[in-house]
């Protein structure tokens, strides 16, 4: 049968045939959108830093304050000995950032979604759900051994079939979207997600992790005063330049997740430097207007010169935008040529997007220049 080894090696024969191999290469980030990777300086539209706030040294002071004044880790999870009065402080900001009247940290957003979707199911018993075909993989995590109703991406009009068709007869019902998508970089009507909600009686979770800190109203994301959006998760690690993530509601969702998510409950709980950069982080977001404003115009700017170039942006309403390509071969090979003219544009392929839409996945960032943008189509020309 030959070792596991062996066995393992020929599984990764074919993921190198079907043009999927990945590999780690270290990178760090530099000032005004750059990357440096293999001892180059690179434009940098591959990271998720949107505001330029992960080499903020407000973000790196307050980090190692937080962990002189309260060490380096918690001790425990959060229902032994590991809440922290900062834990509490930073969750009562958060929760007041996103409007809601409670606030949950988690370690991670896969953590966050993982916990907590099936915590909200054990809480709606035979509950129906239905959630978008381009949900996070963390969220199809959540709904493992669950059967779920996907509707059609961002097609309400099919979302509202569903529901009636399957969500009628049931106990419970719960949609599960994004408000912006990581791959396709287009956003959901949030407030008809939440009227359609109210009027199947269902419980609307949104996933905020690429629109917090980014858009809304001082970045709050387009959940932020919207009636029926009962549950919010989202992430401190793209806009807000740091770690972890959230899960805001009402104060019973919050006193519920602590009792019945497993992820939450039996996790140490985050260290006090990740709670620290937090604080630096909500004390600056709130604030960037003019680089949320920028970060705009640039995405405008981009998706115009793709468009005029035969690119597909997917529908792109952000500040991500694809640039569709097809085979993951085509797509490796156009990346590979971008850096050689300085650039790096991540390739994304399957299975992390749908087969045959492999694509060149254009993150921007406040801290690039119109020229940045107008290099890369230039390149791409």
């Amino acid at each position: 049968m030959g070792s596991f080894d062996d066995r393992l090696a020929e599984a990764l024969d074919g993921v190198r045939k079907r043009g999927r191999w990945r590999e780690l290469k270290a990178a760090a980030l530099a000032p005004g959108g750059r990357i440096v990777r293999d001892g180059r300086e690179l434009i940098d539209f591959s990271s998720n830093d949107y505001l330029g706030l992960a080499a903020h040294p407000l973000l790196a002071e307050r980090a190692g304050d937080w962990a002189r004044q309260h060490g380096s880790g918690a001790g425990a999870s959060r229902l032994v000995t590991g809440t922290l009065d900062a834990h509490l402080a930073v969750e009562a900001r958060v929760a007041a950032f996103k409007g809601k009247a409670a606030a949950l940290v988690f370690a991670s957003g896969w953590q966050a979604n993982a916990a907590v979707i099936p915590a909200l199911l054990a809480a709606l018993p035979g509950a129906a759900v239905f959630a978008d075909r381009l949900v996070h993989a963390s969220m199809h995590a959540g709904l493992a051994g669950t059967r779920q109703h996907r509707f059609r991406h961002n097609d309400l009009a099919h979302l509202s079939q569903l529901l009636e068709r399957h969500g009628a007869a049931a106990p419970a019902r719960l949609i599960l979207v994004e408000s912006v998508y990581s791959m396709d970089g287009d956003r959901a009507d949030i407030p008809a997600l939440a009227a359609l909600a109210r009027q199947h009686d269902a419980v609307l979770m949104v996933d905020e992790a690429h629109a917090t800190g980014v858009l809304g109203q001082g970045g709050a994301g387009l959940c932020a005063g919207i009636d029926g959006v009962e549950v919010v998760m989202g992430t401190f690690s793209k806009a807000f330049g740091c770690f972890g993530a959230y899960v805001a509601g009402s104060a019973v969702l919050r006193d519920w997740l602590v009792n019945a998510a497993s992820g939450f409950i039996f996790s140490t709980a985050p260290p006090p430097a990740m709670l620290g950069a937090i604080d630096a982080a909500l004390d600056l977001v709130p604030g960037m207007d003019s680089e949320r404003a920028h970060l705009a115009c640039l995405g405008e700017r981009l998706r115009a010169g793709l468009a005029g170039r035969g690119f597909d942006t997917a529908g792109s309403a952000s500040q991500i935008v694809p640039a569709i390509i097809g085979s993951e071969a085509d797509a490796l090979a156009l990346s590979e040529r971008l850096a050689t003219r300085g650039m790096l544009a991540a390739a994304i392929r399957p299975p992390t997007v749908p087969a045959g839409t492999s694509r060149l996945r254009l993150a921007l960032r406040a801290t690039h220049a119109e020229a940045d943008v107008d290099a890369l189509l230039g390149a791409l020309a």
